[in-house]
């Protein structure tokens, strides 16, 4: 996915740079997406690769699969790229990760929610001529337990 995206963004930006003519700009695209398309691709497989084992990490530790470990991981997996320049580069990198991982798993809960369809209620399930899972049983489910019947007798 990186690759392609950044391939994609390299040959619009080598034929935007390059000099006039077809033949000029359609080299300049090919050569920039030659230098440029693995890098990205490269950065971008490191990326997940670190996202996946913070992922993967805190769901083993905490026992829970929910968004806190994808944020986590976000916060995470930007503090690890950026260590090299430093603690306060980490740190706004750590926190910008967490930000947008939490703007994304905020907006996938809000999709879900939004396409869900609704609960169905005990009027629903009463139209439908159908008992309430919800409602506690109105006959037991074993009619003939405690009548004293098929077992063992004292001998």
């Amino acid at each position: 996915m990186g690759a392609v995206g950044g391939s994609i963004w390299h040959s619009v930006k080598g034929f935007r740079n390059s000099p006039k003519g077809w033949s000029n700009s359609f080299k300049g695209s090919l050569e920039a997406v030659k230098a440029r398309g693995p890098v990205v691709g490269g950065n971008f497989a490191v990326w997940g690769a670190l996202f996946a084992s913070f992922d993967c990490s805190f769901a083993a530790l905490r026992h829970k699969e929910d968004p806190w470990n994808s944020i986590m991981s976000g916060a995470a997996t930007g503090a690890v790229l950026a260590a090299r320049a430093g603690p306060k580069a980490a740190g706004k990198n750590a926190l910008m990760g967490g930000v947008l991982l939490a703007a994304i798993e905020g907006l996938g809960i809000m999709i879900t929610k939004m396409t869900a369809p609704p609960m169905p209620t005990a009027d629903d399930f009463a139209a439908q001529g159908a008992q309430d899972p919800l409602a506690p049983p109105s006959a037991s489910l074993f009619p003939n337990a405690g009548s004293g019947g098929g077992g063992g007798g004292g001998g």
